[in-house]
């Protein structure tokens, strides 16, 4: 399949992987994280005094919810190693072309029978509006969990990011994207259930494409997103994420390295009440 990568020591971001990404809106790199460090990145975050304190709720428009918790800064805990990591930055560095700051992470937890959907969206139909002005970002979704079409893995319309923007509107609780654009696009573009290990990464354009239906499974699929711009696409109007802010790289063995967990300092945890495009449910 192409777009779909091998990640270990010999990966690098050759002029395919770059033409896949041009091309397809994504890339997939199987094996990202290796066994012990997603053991320590999911020790980190399922601490009761970790991340997940300040989770809410998210409603589907439906009778599901799907918790999250965002994040504008990487910080210098466990999870804060992973979003500098160099392994992350220098391939979103190398795919956008250019340097990188850190936009945003979030931990996605949708749990066993409950976890809600996502509707069709593009990630810069939200950022558009706060101010981006260029679609030079891109989404690392980690795996922390499989994620198959039983638990509501994402899926992706190939090719999608190169229709530009969609208009997207308020859906239930959500903004999503025109669902008469998305019918005319699904019309001539193929769509992929992307189904991921542990550990897989799925590295995709903010105009691509996507949703990911419910969990009905008894089993959780939890993901860990960081969202990376380009310097030179600073947002031209103060919002809920960041402005650009220096991104302090990490060598790939910090995340083994970092024993921080509870020290959340500098991560400037999202209040949804400031985020318009969600209705949410504060826990």
């Amino acid at each position: 399949m192409d777009s779909d990568y091998k990640f270990d020591s010999s990966f690098q971001v050759s002029p395919e992987v770059i033409d896949d990404f041009d091309n397809n809106g994504y890339i997939i790199l199987r094996g990202f994280l290796s066994t012990d460090e997603l053991k320590h990145i999911q020790t980190a975050i399922e601490h009761k005094d970790g991340v997940t304190k300040h989770a809410y709720e998210n409603d589907d428009g439906g009778d599901r919810k799907t918790r999250m918790c965002l994040w504008g800064h990487p910080g210098n805990d466990v999870t804060g190693m992973l979003a500098r990591c160099e392994k992350l930055v220098d391939t979103s560095e190398k795919l956008l072309g250019g340097e990188v700051y850190h936009y945003h992470t979030k931990l996605m937890m949708k749990e066993p029978y409950t976890g809600g959907q996502f509707v069709w969206h593009q990630d810069y139909g939200y950022w558009y509006k706060n101010g981006i002005l260029f679609p030079d970002l891109l989404t690392a979704f980690i795996a922390i969990d499989k994620a198959d079409k039983t638990n509501g893995c994402l899926q992706v319309l190939k090719g999608s990011h190169r229709c530009g923007r969609v208009d997207h509107i308020l859906v239930g609780g959500q903004t999503g994207a025109d669902l008469e654009r998305v019918k005319q696009i699904k019309n001539v573009l193929p769509l992929l259930h992307v189904e991921l290990q542990p550990g897989d990464a799925l590295l995709f354009h903010s105009n691509l494409l996507h949703k990911s239906e419910a969990n009905t499974s008894e089993f959780r699929r939890w993901a860990f997103l960081t969202a990376f711009c380009k310097r030179s696409n600073n947002p031209t109007l103060p919002h809920h994420h960041p402005f650009y802010t220096p991104l302090e790289k990490v060598p790939n063995k910090a995340i083994l390295e970092c024993t921080n967990i509870t020290d959340l300092y500098e991560k400037d945890f999202l209040n949804p009440s400031d985020d318009n495009t969600i209705v949410y449910e504060q826990k």
